[in-house]
């Protein structure tokens, strides 16, 4: 069973000045200002002295200059969720919520993370590097039929394509370089969907309850993900307790592993036949939209919107925070 999450008592005033960091740069610009309207209202209804702050339209050092005493990272991709903001940050000393400069770092980047659980003994599904469309053809004959061909470096499946035929695999490098010149191709794995966000720190970090996710023809793409209501998202997930239980382990481990902190989702496919999940990626500053999961997630566990959004900021820290002067 699922525990219940206990919102934390928070002093509203006592997290000062806070900065709600939206929109940017990245392909997922259009996301995050709907992730940050969302964080914005939310605080600002919980009493926080909260403002909208879109690094695309100002200078990053106004953080400094106009006070902000934290900020709730609501960047999606690059420039935001890569660990290049998180960077920014601590050279400020302002903390932020969500994993720290490596951890964002690492998750953003789909090979580094599928070696470091690969690495662990945690599972996730074959996969090569490819620089061309000679080796994508090459790849898809090692890794077989259906097979992902994504950027490395994105999100949101954008630059993403399924295919099936040797065929496809030249508009499905293209596509993919055209975001991120680092391109890969992974072995598609046939069944359920799922994906299950953790919250906390440590040894405090739990996995929420775990989403299934059923989209049309099994096509959960951008317009599906984030713009239509044809997809269904399942929680309770309906999955047996002890399959539930095996995949929040699995989140939870493939979390610690790469040192995340703060709050994530992990993304798992669950094969048909022999119900072995296999890791995805990890998204270390998750969607906050009204189709977003994880506060899914967490009103399942009985913490609200709201709730969730004051906790996040409650737990916003630095990797480096300066010493205490004795």
């Amino acid at each position: 069973m699922n525990a219940t999450v206990n919102a934390p008592q928070v002093d509203a005033q006592a997290l000062g000045k806070v900065a709600v960091l939206m929109g940017g740069r990245s392909a997922e610009r259009e996301v995050s200002l709907m992730s940050g309207t969302g964080v914005l209202a939310a605080l600002k209804s919980r009493g926080v002295d909260a403002h909208a702050f879109d690094p695309a339209e100002r200078d990053f050092g106004d953080l400094k200059r106009d006070g902000f005493s934290r900020c709730f990272i609501a960047l999606h991709g690059r420039f935001g969720e890569d660990g290049t903001v998180q960077g920014a940050l601590e050279l400020m000393g302002i903390p932020y919520t969500g994993p720290g400069v490596m951890a964002s770092a690492v998750a953003m980047d789909k090979l580094m993370t599928k070696r470091i659980w690969t690495a662990e003994g945690l599972s996730t599904p074959a996969w090569r590097q490819v620089k061309s469309a000679a080796e994508t053809r090459a790849a898809f004959a090692a890794l077989g039929s259906p097979m992902i061909v994504k950027p490395v470096r994105e999100g949101s499946t954008i630059g993403l394509t399924k295919l099936t035929t040797l065929e496809q695999c030249d508009a499905a490098y293209a596509l993919a370089a055209g975001q991120d010149p680092m391109v890969m191709c992974e072995q598609f794995i046939a069944g359920d969907e799922v994906t299950c966000p953790v919250l906390g720190s440590g040894p405090q970090a739990r996995a929420l309850p775990v989403i299934r996710i059923v989209a049309p023809d099994g096509n959960y793409d951008y317009q599906h993900k984030y713009f239509t209501d044809d997809t269904k998202y399942l929680v309770p997930c309906g999955l047996p307790e002890g399959e539930e239980a095996a995949i929040q382990a699995l989140v939870l481990q493939a979390f610690l592993t790469l040192d995340c902190r703060g709050w994530s989702r992990a993304d798992v496919m669950i094969d048909a036949q022999t119900r072995k999940p296999y890791l995805l990626e990890i998204n270390t500053s998750p969607g906050m939209t009204s189709h977003s999961l994880v506060p899914m997630s967490a009103r399942a566990a009985g913490l609200s919107y709201e709730d969730l959004c004051l906790t996040l900021l409650a737990s916003a820290a630095l990797d480096n925070p300066a010493p205490k002067k004795a």
